[in-house]
């Protein structure tokens, strides 16, 4: 399977596990030209923005280790971005999370770290 299909078929994997968290999909994949939000959901209380990260093995560090500052800064203002083009959303609360999904396929480890970094910018 190729990375790019390997990415998409873990944040497949993470939307269905959200969903039946009882999350509801908003938007999947939503650019800016500042980058990119895998998922944007609702939790009832909150927006949530999260970033899903797959790794096969945890020797050069876990998937959520990977969501460095200037990651979790890009994905801020594809946030604020996202807030301005839906100015009913910028009512909202906010928070963002990390979905980092390891292991094979048929045994994948989910672990959801929810408000996961604060908005930064």
């Amino acid at each position: 399977m190729k990375a790019a299909d390997t990415g998409r078929d873990a944040e497949a994997h993470a939307c269905d596990y959200l969903l039946a968290q009882g999350l509801s999909l908003l938007a999947r994949n939503f650019h800016s030209r500042h980058g990119e939000i895998d998922l944007i959901m609702d939790d009832g209380r909150s927006l949530v923005f999260i970033e899903v990260r797959y790794r096969r093995s945890s020797a050069f560090g876990s998937g959520a280790e990977s969501v460095d500052r200037r990651k979790q800064a890009r994905i801020t203002a594809c946030a604020q971005y996202y807030l301005q083009k839906n100015p009913a959303a910028s009512q909202r609360a906010c928070r963002f999370d990390v979905v980092a999904i390891s292991g094979a396929r048929e045994r994948r480890n989910i672990q959801w770290i929810r408000d996961a970094f604060p908005a930064l910018g």
